[in-house]
């Protein structure tokens, strides 16, 4: 388990890198205001902070406490295939465990953009590089 809250997600995505890029950032602005956080749900305030070369940097703020986490997703493409690291880590500098929320924040956002639905999709993480990885519920975080 890292020593800090964070999460390091590998993915391969059919297709190109730009598009799936396209994908993921416009699910962080459609996840921008509150109106996912209802019903206690965590599928809201994101932002958008950087879109720029092969690089997407963004922010997810818990709704109840206002813990902020930053997110980064990189691309490289390999053939026809998109293979997207993620990495999201809490800026809260002495939390430790996160009941999943820095793998979700990174999960809620390939789900909402439709990608874990595509041929061939991979996805490779663990307890050892991501927070709580196996006890995830993002329906809830």
């Amino acid at each position: 388990m890292p020593f800090h809250a964070s999460c390091k997600v590998d993915w391969e995505v059919a297709g190109q890198c730009a598009d799936v890029k396209t994908k993921i950032t416009d699910q962080i602005k459609a996840l921008n205001g509150p109106a996912g956080c209802a019903n206690g749900g965590e599928k809201c305030l994101y932002s958008l902070v950087s879109d720029s070369g092969m690089k997407v940097t963004a922010t997810h703020e818990t709704p109840k406490k206002h813990y902020k986490d930053d997110l980064t997703f990189s691309f490289t493409q390999s053939s026809n295939v998109c293979k997207v690291h993620g990495f999201s880590t809490s800026e809260t500098w002495y939390a430790v465990l996160d009941h999943s929320t820095n793998y979700c924040n990174l999960r809620n956002l390939i789900t909402g953009s439709g990608l874990q639905s595509t041929a061939n999709f991979k996805e490779t993480t663990s307890d050892s590089v991501c927070t709580q990885y196996s006890s995830a519920d993002c329906s809830k975080y």
